[in-house]
């Protein structure tokens, strides 16, 4: 299955390392510098000229890519059809 992120970009889920919503990561001065960084280094793809709210950690041809999506990261999350629950049952 794939995960379509916006426009015309989609990737495999399998591929998917992580799904994360921008805004609650922008608060962590890591998060923030691990962004900044990876631009600087060229692994950030951004999807489309709208702001983003969330940003996808993806395997691609065996290299970390990153990319910026306009889709929350809870519709990302809930196309990858996987049900996280932090309560056992």
């Amino acid at each position: 299955m794939f995960l379509h992120l916006g426009e015309n970009v989609v990737v495999p889920i399998k591929d998917v390392i992580g799904i994360f919503d921008i805004n609650a990561t922008m608060f962590s001065s890591d998060t923030s510098q691990f962004l900044r960084l990876a631009e600087e280094d060229g692994f950030i793809e951004k999807i489309t000229n709208d702001p983003p709210k969330s940003f996808v950690i993806a395997e691609v041809d065996k290299k970390s890519k990153i990319y910026l999506s306009p889709i929350s990261s809870t519709t990302l999350t809930k196309r990858t059809d996987i049900n996280y629950s932090l309560s056992e049952k």
